[in-house]
Order: structure tokens, then sequence, then C-alpha cells
């Protein structure tokens, strides 16, 4: 029979999440929670203590220590309220940050793949607002038990004054029973579609931001709003529910808990005419009826409570997926040489790369072309695992990359993307983003490589100017992306699209010092251009998810097919005649020219023999 972890694992992660955010702050919660029994203590024995004075005092007796108790006990509540106060807000924020910090661990662990399935968007939403919420479950959970101690208590406090009380009060509790299960269930519901509504138009708005400009140019402001508020009237049916369910439950409670405290009063005004009670303990009996009928409270601790735990099944949601995993093996001397054995990749139910030969020889360069859609920016993650393929391995100088420790890989592997996110305090921190210990020598000598160290010289203060502060355009951008991964250096460097928004200038010097490092650095481009193409010792030519043909550029430029990639010559029919060398082709399915070791490329001079941009 399997658990119901099983049947629901994000449930299972959920219970698992709040488990140990309550370890966490377990003895803070401890606190609370004993904090919170003594406040009740101290309410229970208040209308015993009022009672006995009132006794007293109308029988002409001194009074004085049960008076002075009965302050006592209105102090020590007082006291008891702020130190419960000042506890729950600990608890809440410390649950609250050890949440946000263990899901955005995962999220990042996940990578690219969390974005991908949740949406950036509703991944803040989880981790800012559902975090926040959740983060109140252990708090909830400890006042819940207090809350549920004051009517247990009421009720032993009606038997203990005389027998009759407690059976009048329980006669009536099967009813106050089946409120708040309805209650603690119609508010999960409630919760989880209002959670899920807020969800949606967050990542619609995150969607909008991203591309203000987009709609600012084509003028569609009102539509793209009237877009991300498309949810809205299912939140507002969510919350209406929620106050309905809420409001329904104390109506209830109205109708209930007050039948309940007059049948118990009447009883004790009877047994007060026939000697069994005083006037005090009449008076006690009606208090605690008023605390065994606390309905109320019960309500609202079990309303947060099910908001909470709908709250953290969202973030459950997010721990369910897996997390990247890495291996043991330690990575051993090499050139750097990165070999693709079958690799698959499936995205969105569309097989993107199939089958994918490929072998790049330590110190070489490879540059990865392809029309829009073919794989190429799939190929670069996949290179340096970014993501994981679902076939097939990909393997750096012989070792699969699954085998290696995250350190030896992102230590062996750099990267430079077409829209680089400068993270860090200053950009000399952002160039040195993933080193132990970046030396500004070296950053520097990486910016002057990819050409951006003028430009950054001429912000207010250089290499410590805050990033925010720091006007940049694309090309700017990009260049100090691609010095982020000159400096991280590695034996295997991937540039993914890193040279689109450079003129053809800086490309071109960028290159030059990029390709003249000599052996020791392998690199693969994804190239849009055929000039960068060119400056390669060989290149990969997707086409369909498959490798058509791996060769150096100037052979394959011959293609009016390969032409047409770079937006140049004519289509197939002009490629009959073009009496190309022989080139590898790897279509495979035509049986021609494919002999298993076509995606293997041979070190090269960069081509400058003019026969091709």
């Amino acid at each position: 029979m399997t658990s119901r972890a099983d049947d629901d694992p994000a449930a299972g992660h959920a219970r698992t999440l709040l488990r140990t955010a309550t370890r966490y702050s377990g003895s803070r919660c401890a606190a609370l929670c004993l904090v919170s029994i003594a406040a009740t203590g101290a309410g229970l024995l208040l209308p015993a203590v009022l009672g006995r004075a009132l006794d007293l005092l109308l029988a002409h007796a001194p009074a004085t220590r049960w008076v002075l108790c009965c302050a006592g006990l209105v102090l020590l509540l007082g006291l008891l309220d702020a130190v419960q106060t000042v506890l729950t807000g600990t608890v809440d924020a410390r649950t609250t940050a050890w949440l946000r910090r263990r899901l955005t661990g995962h999220v990042l662990g996940v990578g690219p793949r969390a974005a991908d399935r949740f949406g950036s968007g509703d991944l803040v939403a989880r981790l800012v607002g559902n975090a926040a919420e959740a983060g109140t479950t252990p708090a909830a959970r400890a006042a819940l038990v207090a809350a549920l101690a004051g009517p247990v208590g009421g009720v032993v406090a009606l038997g203990l004054i005389d027998w009759w009380l407690a059976a009048v009060f329980l006669a009536g509790a099967p009813v106050l029973a089946l409120l708040l299960r309805a209650v603690s269930r119609d508010t999960s519901e409630s919760a989880s579609r209002y959670q899920r509504a807020q969800g949606r138009i967050a990542a619609a708005l995150a969607e909008a931001v991203e591309g203000v400009r987009t709609v600012r140019a084509a003028g569609t402001e009102d539509r793209e709003t009237a877009r991300v508020l498309r949810p809205l009237p299912e939140l507002s049916r969510a919350g209406h529910r929620m106050w309905r369910v809420q409001g329904r439950a104390a109506a209830r409670a109205v109708a209930v808990a007050p039948l309940l405290q007059l049948a118990v009063v009447a009883v004790a005004g009877v047994l007060l005419t026939r000697g069994r009670l005083s006037v005090g303990e009449v008076l006690a009996s009606s208090r605690y009826a008023v605390l065994a009928t606390g309905v109320g409270v019960l309500v609202g601790r079990l309303a947060g409570l099910a908001r909470a735990r709908a709250a953290a099944r969202r973030l459950g949601e997010v721990e369910a997926e897996p997390a990247t995993a890495f291996g043991a093996r330690r990575l051993p001397d090499g050139p750097g040489r990165l070999e693709l054995r079958g690799v698959t990749a499936r995205r969105g139910g569309r097989t993107v790369l199939d089958g994918v030969d490929l072998d790049v020889p330590g110190g070489t360069t490879l540059a990865v072309v392809g029309r829009s859609g073919s794989g190429k920016s799939l190929l670069a993650a996949l290179a340096g695992r970014l993501a994981d393929p679902d076939a097939g391995d990909v393997l750096l100088d012989g070792v699969p990359l699954r085998e290696l420790p995250h350190d030896d890989l992102r230590g062996a592997v750099g990267y430079a993307f077409a829209r680089p996110a400068l993270l860090g305090g200053t950009i000399g921190q952002a160039l040195g983003l993933g080193l132990p210990s970046p030396s500004p020598g070296r950053i520097r000598e990486a910016a002057r490589t990819a050409l951006a160290d003028d430009f950054v010289r001429r912000l207010p203060d250089g290499y410590d100017t805050a990033v925010a502060d720091a006007p940049r355009s694309g090309g700017e951008s990009q260049r100090l992306g691609l010095a982020r991964a000159f400096a991280h250096g590695g034996r295997l460097l991937i540039l993914d699209d890193a040279l689109s928004s450079l003129d053809t200038v800086t490309e071109r010097h960028i290159t030059d010092a990029l390709f003249g490092d000599g052996p020791g650095t392998t690199r693969l481009l994804v190239a849009h251009r055929g000039a960068t193409a060119a400056c390669t010792d060989a290149v990969a030519w997707l086409d369909g998810g498959r490798v058509r043909a791996v060769g150096r550029h100037e052979e394959l430029w011959r293609l009016a097919e390969y032409r047409a990639v770079f937006g140049e010559g004519a289509g197939p029919a002009d490629t009959g005649d073009s009496g190309v060398p022989p080139v590898s082709d790897t279509r495979g399915g035509n049986g021609e020219g494919h002999d298993g070791m076509s995606g293997r490329i041979r070190p090269a001079a960069a081509a400058g023999d003019g026969t091709a941009p």
C-alpha cells in the first residue's frame, strides 16, 4: 500500500519541509508553546480566583489575598501575551528566512528547468509570498495547542465545579467539532485556488515587466494589463469563498456557542437555587462556558493553519523537482577534449537534439551554427552541464559530466551568454564571480581582452562602481560577460551567442585575442555570423536536431544550404555542381558518408583565404 507522500509527492515534500522548519526553530517553538499554555492556564485560573474572591466579599470575609491574586493573574496574562507576541514574530521570521534560503538554493540547484516548469514570476511568488505564509506554520501549531487547551480546560473546570455543567456542554460539543472540521477543509481548498491565481498573475506580470519596451513600442499597454489581470476574477472568487467559509463558521459559532453558554448558566442557576453552587461558582461557570465555547479563536487558528499548509504545498511542488546531482570522480589532467555520444534532448515534448555525436579535440575551437530552433543553445547548455540530456553522455577529457563533483565541473568550464546577468555589488565583483580569490590584475587583464577595460575605467569609480549605477549598452554588457568568462579560465570555454551584440570591428578584435591564446583551452561557440565561423578550426552544422555536417567553414560555404543559414546563397537546387570537397555528413537515415566518426574535427589554423566571410 503506497503512502500519501508517494501518491502526492508535493504534499510529502511539504510535510518534510514543515517538519524540518519546525526543528530549525525547535527551542523557540517549545518556548512559545510553553508560554501559550501558561497563558491559557492563567486564563483558566482567573475565573476560579474571581469566584472565590466574590464569595468572600459577599460573606464579608477577608478577601485581600484573593483580590491580589486576581490582579497578579491579570498582570501575568499581559506579560505572557507580550512574550507570546515577540516569540511568534521571531519564529515566523526565522522559519520564513529558512524556507526562502532552502527553496532558493534548491531552485538554483535545479537550474533553468525550474523556471521552465513554473515560470520566473510564479517562482518569485512562491519564494516570497508563499514562504511567508508557510513560515507561520510552527507558531500557528504552537498557538493551536494553547487554543485547544482553553476549551478542554474549560470543560474540565466545569466538571470540577459540577458534573452537570460539563454534561450540558458536552451534549453540544459534536456540533462544534463538525464546524471546525468543515472550516479547515474548505479554507484549505480555497487558499490553494487563491495562491494558484496569485502565481499566475505574478508570472504574467514578470513577463510584462521583462518585455516592457516591446509593450510600449506596440502601444498595447491596456491589452497587456488585461492579460496580467486575467486571473483576477478567479482570485476574487477564491478570496470571497475563504471569507464566506469563515463567515459561515463565525455565524454558526454565534448561533451555537451562546446557546451552550446559556444552557450552562441556566443549569448553574438551578444548582445555585438548590444550594449546590455559590454565587462565585456561578460566575466562574459562566466564564468557563465562554472559554469552552471559544470557537472563534479556534476558527481563526485553523483558517491560518490551513492557508499556511496550502502555501507549504506550493513550496513542496518546487521541492519535488529534483536538483542536479553530482558525482565524486575527479577530473584528470587533460587538454579539454569534449565528446557528445548519442545525445538526445527533449523540451516541451519535442525532440530538439536527436542522437548527436560530436568530438572536439582539446585546444581546438568549434563553431556551432544552424537556423533558429535547431538546438544550438541547448547543445551549449549540455556541453557544460547547465542541462542534462535525456539520453546519451557528454564527456570532458573522458569523464562523463554527471560523474564530476560540482567544484571540478564549474572550475573547468567557463560560460559567456548573449544576455549576461551581472551579479555582485560592483563591476569588479561581477567579473570575479565564481572565483575563489579573484585578483584585480586578473580581472583587468580579462577586461582588456574583452575590450571592456576602457569603458569600465570611465565609470565614476571604475571597477568599484556599483553594478546598478553602471549604465551600459547591450554590447558593453556582452563584453563584461566575456571578461567574466575570460577571468574564469578553465579548460573549456563555451560562448552561447556571446558576440551577437558586438559591432564587427570589436568582434574581430575579440576573436583574434580569443583564438590566439594557443592550446590549452577548448572553445565552443554558438555563432550567427559567417565571419565568426570562419575564424574557428571547424564548424558543426545543426539541422533538424542533428549534426548535418562537420568541417571547415570555407568548405561548407560552398553549399548553398549552409550559406542560407547566414542569410546568404540560394536554395538546394544550387548545390548539385558546387564541387565541394568531401565533408562529413551526419544526417543519418540515408546512409551517405555516415561512418560513426563524422562528428570528429581536426585541429586547423583559422581560415583566412578569402573564400568565405
